[in-house]
């Protein structure tokens, strides 16, 4: 699996940040960071959470 946040869509509300805290940060500007592109899937969980919580449906999964 891949996360994927489309840059152009977040507003970073950081949603995401509070659902998988170890995937998702906002940099000291408030931008988002992915800290883990690839997750183990043993995450997949949250980050389908984070995918669900995203006011702006930003954030998607790729297969790999």
């Amino acid at each position: 699996m891949r996360v994927v946040v489309n840059m152009s869509e977040c507003e970073s509300n950081a949603l995401c940040t509070g659902v998988a805290p170890d995937i998702f940060e906002l940099d000291d500007d408030d931008y988002l960071t992915v800290l883990d592109e690839t997750p183990d899937e043993s995450a997949r969980d949250r980050v389908l959470e984070a995918v669900r919580v995203c006011p702006k449906q930003a954030i998607s999964i790729e297969e790999e």
